[in-house]
């Protein structure tokens, strides 16, 4: 196979890069001088070509440099790495493309494969899904050590088709180990499991937790060959946490190759001991956290009755310290300001945990990962997450449990200033309210601030070091003040307690907290796509009515300025543009016609479903059905994207017709 000219050179120079990074040369001219020393007869004053390569077979420096220089080919049928000696790279079957991933040969990585799934029993009759065929799938979610995984969406079955493989990197950040290669006593010191989490999307793009898995990964450093095969059994979530749904095969293998492995008993040992520590720190916790609720009842008995949440239920059905729920998160450059932040936990789905049957709310607290990959979560997730990235953002917050009208409970942030303003953020509207606590004192003639936020009453506050329990006479927001300083007002929990079950490490019970992914969606390709669907299901709801269609492109376009006006406002509090939008429609509608406008706000991106909302307004129908003369109809669509994919879409409706 012949090159052209520009190709050879540049694959000489990659070759020569990466023995120059290998030190190939140093090492040839040490096992050359080697070799002389060694092995050249005194009668003889030369060394022969096919000598030195002989010497550098048996040293196996050829070998080495032929692992480093892997050729990959384009291949369809390639199937994924077994074995590290191998180019490590992923297979889509539906793609001609391998894809590469880098690594850097200084490091430790544990390659985690997932070669199928049986027993998915929810899915037994479901019927195999034919060519192009849209059908529920299967996404497996993983987390290790600040680095996030998404597998390809496979379709759901009894056995799902599942075959990925996923490269983590094991390292240290402490002790300055930062850029040594892990050995295997480092890693099982390495105590953060893989998190794993499967994910059910529906043909209409709804997301469900199907299950929430922390995989023990350490077995492979006792394992002969570096290598182990694992079958995981998942169980559900919530209410079915005890129930089986299915079962993955996996397999784990080192890369590099372990120079020695451990003993399985010296693993098996060391994880007995992580157990036996981490059980022995929540047993105290729990008995220190009784205490504090019987001096907390001695202050007040009616105390029994507020909402004091010590311990929440995660997906799993463990019971874990509110405070585990909470770390301050950094959103790196993915969100710019804490309002930002505010929009962004908005803008994620709101949906109550699902309850089987009556008889109330279903308590389901889920850890970050479960939430940020199913895209919603209940009004404790989006307090939790909120709360994490002010803290992220250095300022003082905290999650407040408590109820709004009718007892209905419910979870907010608070931010304490240094000038002592308390700040509430709602996290399902991302709206803010400046607390100015009412005079229990004063006469009842007069005049109170009437509090704009729909809060009523609150039980506690807590962040990832403090808890402190509401100990003042009335439990009302109305009249609280929020001096957390005053042990009268406010009952603390020792910080050294909590900080013994929820600082980072502290036990091997604790998920880790993932980073923040940015969003995968292409916002104008996507508004596009919307807005053309939208055009097409208002132009058939026309048809039906036995109405004619017409669209003006121009004033569609002139309406872009007004939907990013209103996320600008929903970010950061600010109306701004308004003039101008209303000045280029005034200049576009014609004397003696009619404009109409109706904007609508969403989260998701299913266009027939937001449309039926819209129709559900009798503002918007008017002017979807608008009859008369010279009628001229408008949409425009304005995807803003955030991380995780998570989105914000405006769609507004106009017409225009003679008057």
């Amino acid at each position: 196979m012949s090159l052209p000219p520009e190709k050879a050179s540049e694959l000489k120079q990659l070759i020569h890069q990466q023995l120059s990074k290998m030190d190939v040369h140093g090492r040839i001219r040490e096992i050359l001088a080697e070799t002389i020393r060694e092995e050249l007869a005194p009668d003889q004053q030369q060394l022969s070509t096919e000598d030195l390569i002989k010497a550098l077979r048996r040293r196996g420096i050829i070998d080495d440099v032929m692992k480093e220089l892997n050729f990959v080919t384009d291949s369809v049928d390639q199937e994924l790495p077994s074995s590290p000696k191998q180019p490590v790279c992923f297979t889509d079957r539906q793609s001609t493309l391998l894809k590469k991933t880098n690594i850097d040969p200084t490091r430790r990585y544990l390659y985690l494969q997932v070669l199928g799934g049986k027993a998915f029993l929810e899915h037994l009759q479901e019927p195999e899904p034919l060519p192009g065929q849209v059908c529920s799938t299967f996404t497996l979610c993983l987390h290790f050590r600040n680095q996030r995984f998404r597998s390809k969406p496979v379709p759901c079955a009894c056995e799902p088709d599942f075959h990925d493989g996923f490269l983590l990197e094991v390292h240290r950040e402490s002790l300055g180990d930062g850029t040594r290669m892990a050995d295997s006593t480092t890693m099982l010191s390495i105590s953060d499991p893989v998190h794993m989490v499967l994910i059910k999307t529906d043909i209409f793009g709804e997301t469900t937790l199907v299950a929430s898995y922390f995989l023990e990964w350490r077995s492979v450093l006792g394992s002969e060959n570096g290598m182990t095969s694992l079958t995981v059994e998942l169980m559900g979530v919530g209410t079915e946490s005890k129930v089986s749904v299915g079962i993955l095969n996996i397999k784990l293998e080192m890369y590099p190759p372990l120079n020695q492995t451990l003993s399985q008993e010296v693993v098996n040992t060391q994880l007995a001991l992580e157990r036996q520590k981490t059980a022995e720190k929540e047993r105290l916790f729990l008995v220190y956290a009784k205490q504090w609720w019987r001096e907390y009842l001695q202050i007040r008995p009616s105390h029994n009755s507020r909402l004091v949440k010590i311990f929440a239920q995660d997906e799993n059905g463990v019971n874990r310290p509110v405070c585990s729920y909470i770390k301050p998160l950094r959103a790196g450059r993915l969100l710019d300001t804490p309002r930002q932040a505010a929009r962004f936990v908005n803008v994620l789905g709101y949906e109550r945990a699902p309850v089987i049957g009556g008889g109330g709310k279903q308590e389901q607290w889920c850890t970050l990962l479960a939430f940020l990959c199913r895209n919603k979560g209940d009004c404790e997730d989006h307090a939790n997450l909120l709360c994490s990235l002010l803290l992220g953002y250095g300022l003082e917050a905290f999650v407040c449990v408590g109820t709004k009208a009718k007892g209905v409970p419910h979870a907010w942030v608070m931010t304490c200033g240094t000038d002592g303003t308390i700040t509430f953020w709602e996290s399902l509207t991302g709206h803010r309210y400046i607390h100015k606590p009412a005079n229990p004192d004063e006469s009842p003639v007069a005049e109170q601030p009437k509090p704009l936020y729909p809060y009523r009453t609150i039980g506690c506050v807590f962040n990832h070091q403090m808890f402190l329990g509401n100990c003042q006479p009335s439990d009302s927001v109305e009249i609280c003040v929020f001096d957390l300083n005053d042990e009268s007002k406010w009952k603390p929990m020792s910080e050294e307690a909590i900080k013994s079950v929820c600082a980072p490490g502290a036990t091997t019970s604790l998920p880790p907290f993932p980073p923040l992914c940015a969003s995968t969606i292409d916002a104008s390709v996507t508004s596009n796509e919307i807005e053309m669907q939208l055009r097409l299901l208002v132009s058939e709801h026309r048809k039906d009515l036995g109405l004619t269609t017409v669209w003006e492109d121009q004033l569609s376009y002139l309406l872009s300025p007004a939907l990013a006006s209103y996320e600008f406002e929903r970010t950061t509090s600010i109306s701004a543009g308004n003039e101008e939008f209303q000045d280029a429609i005034r200049r576009a509608v014609p004397d003696g016609h009619t404009f109409k406008g109706f904007p609508i706000h969403f989260v998701y991106r299913n266009a027939r479903r937001a449309f039926a909302t819209c129709l559900r307004s009798p503002f918007c129908e008017e002017i979807i059905c608008c009859r008369g003369d010279q009628v001229r109809l408008a949409v425009r669509v304005r995807v803003f994207t955030y991380p995780e994919s998570a989105c914000a879409v405006w769609i507004m409706f106009a017409c225009e017709c003679a008057s």
